[in-house]
């Protein structure tokens, strides 16, 4: 144990809940040493030879001397490989079923003793080693999966054994004849008897030696990521994190790869307990040649398969999504400035604090209620003390246009006579050990039990319970604590691995179950809002989840440390998160803990004005966050952002609906229209938001210029509207009033007129280019269809002429113009 964390503990939690949490880590660690399988020998083995290969549309099975190589082209384009019979399905990444075979795609003999799918958008090669390789239809390597190797337990007397991974990697396709003849292979059906889906296993890959990496969840040490381990482990780190600090809350294992030849996404379908090792490649390394950029993967159990969707970024993306489910589009409300704090402690202080930002004339449109609105921190109630009428303060907020938002924890206090627990019981809701005893964890109510969210009916009891959520006023929620945490004072903070959990149906244990923990509790809160308030789409964010999440809602940062590391966090994971699918996301603007300085928390909510999530929050005992808090100077410019914020709710509007229908993100990263541009890959202190807009956030202290990489063609920066030609540097101001944003030449984009009613804004073409837009007008909070309007525009004897585009041809554009850049 250490000691220090252990004092940590008692001054965190107080002296009683720290000796639970003691008692709850030994606890787990008993649970762990009788409910788990020893570990004992293992076999490695590697597929061996191909044997032979059975076609099918869309490609095929390859039988190799030891493993089976399911592989198939959908019609999209999107490739698909499991082994050992592993399928697309079951996978709680899939929104549906698995997209159709290319009917035209077929597996067929290659060079060397291999074979080859040819497609319209990529080129499948499979090695007679097992190596698989994607190509462009130009004949271009985009990545190269070399044979797999396995390590399983052995429960019989076979051949060698290896008790360790050996050196395991498969270094190349020509060294699978050697690796196929080192010690502890294991020979089909040998006297050795394997554990079926108990092998831990490791796939390397290689990728082109200019590529560079993306993704992989949340990171705050992104949006590239360098070389280095990456854990796929969803952890709370308990307390404020920065750029050095992983893994965090959210882990998937999704890598997006741009390189000259292209760009990928590669998604390995395995929630276990894993670990990616990525270095990139160099150009002319040794000799002059190439060495090319590697990613290891690493689980410790469960199914090897993997997608790849390759294309443009938008392609991908939108593969992605049809994938794995289309973005859920928050309320239109979600997308306005929203206020949050660890101790409002009563209904006084939440009106005193939406009485400050009407009377200084700051927009508001939600205030989030932490724990401390709880009687005695237990989820689904209300301390009626401090918040005596919680449904006549939300509708007193509402009549203000202010929404409250609710925190939600997954943890039950454990305590007979509690009607939740009592309820929970009845269904047979939680979490057991390996002897069918309820699992215990401590979290903020004390010892707790966890509800199986892994379990259909679980999910249908827990979706229920937002009805009192409903009746107290409570216009959305967001998803806390669900990793899940259990307080510890040493060890990791979460539940037993031996855990057992439904896994709807096919039973397993939390080495499977943890990472998509929070992805099934979202999809419990999500389908029960939608059951009880069918007519409103429902408001949902989570700080954990895994891949699909955002068929729920979205996510924020979690408790990012308040310093300017943590500024530079906070952008880094709302990149990233979009690469893997999250568009709606965002930091918890200011920092999570401490007092930020006035010029830190002025550049904070100068960024969070541009991100979909723009939320204040802070800790119990951290400084304020509301922006009149830190002086009249930063108040009058934070008036400013939210102004600009509000202007632009139009084009946010348009882009979460977007968002949907394609899965682009809000926030891309500046390389999104030209990924080949090598430069621009490794710009990561600006982003683009939309197609129209390249904001530049100042994320240093003292600065009041700053350097601006531009991607091709005219941007105008939208202060002084003076036109600068890319691709290229820029120097431009940055005073503490502003943050540089540039609009595109040609962009249309809506906004709100001075009489808040919708207008075009247009920026001037450049000379012989043409531009446009997509707008997609607010239908409210329901479920109402959206129409895409189409507008272009171009210049004609100087003058800017918009018109939009239809089915039938081109007419004025109905709205309002106002042309800027000329």
């Amino acid at each position: 144990m250490d000691g220090r964390e252990l004092v940590r503990s008692m001054k965190v939690f107080g002296a009683v809940q720290g000796l639970r949490a003691v008692r709850s880590a030994w606890r787990r660690r008993r649970t762990d040493a009788w409910g788990l399988p020893p570990l004992g020998a293992e076999r490695a083995r590697v597929p061996g030879l191909a044997v032979e290969a059975e076609p099918a549309p869309g490609g095929g099975t390859v039988r190799f001397a030891r493993s089976t190589l399911r592989i198939c082209v959908s019609s999209g384009g999107t490739v698909f490989w499991g082994w050992d019979g592993a399928g697309p399905l079951p996978s709680y990444a899939l929104a549906g079923e698995a997209p159709d075979a290319d009917p035209r795609a077929f597996l067929e003999p290659d060079t060397d003793g291999g074979w080859r799918i040819v497609s319209e958008r990529v080129t499948v090669t499979v090695s007679r080693h097992g190596a698989v390789e994607l190509r462009t239809p130009g004949g271009v390597m985009l990545r190269r999966d070399l044979p797999p190797r396995w390590w399983e337990p052995v429960t019989g007397p076979g051949e060698d054994t290896a008790a360790g991974d050996g050196g395991g990697t498969v270094a190349g396709d020509g060294e699978g004849a050697r690796a196929d003849a080192g010690a502890g292979a294991v020979a089909g059906n040998g006297a050795g008897a394997v554990v079926p889906g108990s092998a831990r296993w490791v796939q390397r890959s290689e990728v082109p030696a200019d590529a560079r990496f993306f993704g992989l969840g949340g990171r705050a040490a992104g949006p590239r990521l360098r070389d280095g381990s990456y854990r796929l482990w969803n952890t709370d780190p308990k307390g404020g994190f920065g750029p050095g600090d992983d893994p965090l809350y959210l882990t998937m294992p999704v890598q997006f790869v741009v390189s000259d030849a292209g760009t990928h996404l590669a998604f390995h379908d395995n929630s276990w307990d894993g670990r990616v090792t990525l270095a990139e490649g160099e150009e002319g390394a040794g000799s002059g040649h190439d060495r090319p950029g590697t990613s290891e993967v690493r689980m410790t159990g469960g199914p090897l398969r993997c997608w790849v969707v390759v294309g443009t970024p938008a392609r991908v993306l939108h593969g992605w999504a049809a994938l794995t489910g289309a973005p859920a589009l928050p309320p239109s409300w979600a997308l306005g400035p929203q206020h949050a704090r660890w101790g409002f402690g009563s209904a006084r202080e939440v009106r005193r604090v939406v009485a400050g930002y009407r009377e200084r004339g700051l927009p508001l449109s939600a205030v989030h209620l932490d724990i401390d609105h709880y009687d005695g921190h237990r989820v689904f109630t209300v301390d009626r003390e401090r918040f005596p009428d919680l449904p006549g303060l939300a509708e007193e907020l509402r009549e203000q246009g202010v929404r409250l938002v609710s925190i939600v924890d997954p943890a039950v206090k454990a305590e007979p006579g509690d009607p939740l627990y009592d309820g929970g019981s009845a269904a047979d809701a939680f979490v057991k050990d390996a002897r069918g005893q309820e699992i215990r964890g401590v979290v903020w109510p004390g010892e707790c039990a966890y509800p199986d969210f892994t379990d259909p009916a679980v999910r249908k009891w827990w979706g229920g319970l937002y009805e009192e959520r409903l009746r107290q006023g409570f216009a959305g929620v967001w998803h806390d604590m669900n990793e899940p945490v259990s307080f510890v004072p040493f060890g990791d903070p979460t539940l037993p691995r031996s855990a057992r959990h439904a896994l709807e149906g096919r039973g397993g244990d939390h080495r499977e179950a943890h990472n998509v923990y929070a992805l099934t509790m979202a999809e419990a809160g999500y389908e029960g809002l939608r059951r009880l308030r069918p007519d409103e789409r429902p408001f949902l964010f989570s700080r954990s989840g895994w891949a699909g999440m955002q068929r729920y809602g979205g996510t924020w940062s979690g408790d990012v440390s308040t310093g300017w590391p943590g500024l530079r966090a906070s952008l880094s994971l709302v990149l990233g998160l979009g690469l893997c699918g999250v568009p709606y996301s965002g930091p918890d603007v200011g920092g999570f803990d401490g007092s930020p300085s006035p010029e830190l928390f002025l550049r904070w909510y100068q960024l969070g004005a541009w991100l979909p999530l723009f939320r204040t929050h802070a800790a119990i005992d951290a400084g304020r966050r509301e922006p009149w808090e830190f002086g009249p100077e930063v108040l009058e410019h934070a008036r400013a952002a939210l102004a600009e914020r509000e202007r632009l709710r139009p084009y946010f509007t348009t882009l979460a609906r977007l968002a949907r229908m394609t899965g682009a993100p809000y926030v891309r990263p500046v390389w999104w229209g030209a990924p080949e541009d090598r430069v621009l890959r490794d710009c990561e202190d600006a982003f683009l938001l939309g197609d129209a807009l390249l904001v530049a956030p100042v994320l240093t202290s003292g600065a009041d210029r700053r350097a601006v990489r531009l991607p091709r063609g005219r941007w105008y920066d939208t202060a002084t509207g003076r036109a600068y030609e890319g691709p290229g540097q820029v120097l431009l101001d940055a005073p503490l009033s502003r943050v540089p944003v540039l609009a595109r030449a040609g962009a249309v984009l809506p906004v709100r007129g001075e009489g808040g009613e919708p207008e075009l804004e247009v920026w001037a073409p450049a000379p012989g280019r043409t531009g446009g837009g997509l707008v997609v007008r607010d239908t409210g909070d329901g479920w109402e269809p959206a129409a895409i309007e189409r507008y272009q525009s171009r210049l004609v004897d100087g003058r800017v002429v918009v018109e939009r585009v239809t089915d039938d041809g081109v007419e004025e554009p109905g709205l309002p113009v106002r042309v800027r850049g000329l």
